[in-house]
């Protein structure tokens, strides 16, 4: 069975100071880190629990796969 990458998409978020994800491959996920190493660490335990909860997987798939892309912009000041 051919493996598959659940597509997540994060946002910097600059007024609640948090990284949010979401993702349409997997449903119901919506969560928040003030890192995005520690938003890693939470997708990791969140993104299993929510496919397992929806019947998106099987138990013998055994793995799964993730792909985050995050997005930030910033305004600078730029001095002349």
């Amino acid at each position: 069975m051919a493996q598959i990458t659940y597509k997540v998409e994060a946002f910097w978020d600059a007024k609640a100071a948090v990284w949010v994800a979401t993702s349409e491959d997997v449903p119901g996920l919506a969560t928040e880190a003030e890192t995005i190493e520690a938003l890693m660490q939470k997708l990791r335990g969140i993104i299993p629990e929510l496919i397992r909860l929806n019947r998106v997987v099987t138990p013998s798939m055994g793995a799964i796969s993730f792909q985050l892309t995050s997005h930030r912009q910033e305004l600078i000041e730029v001095a002349f």
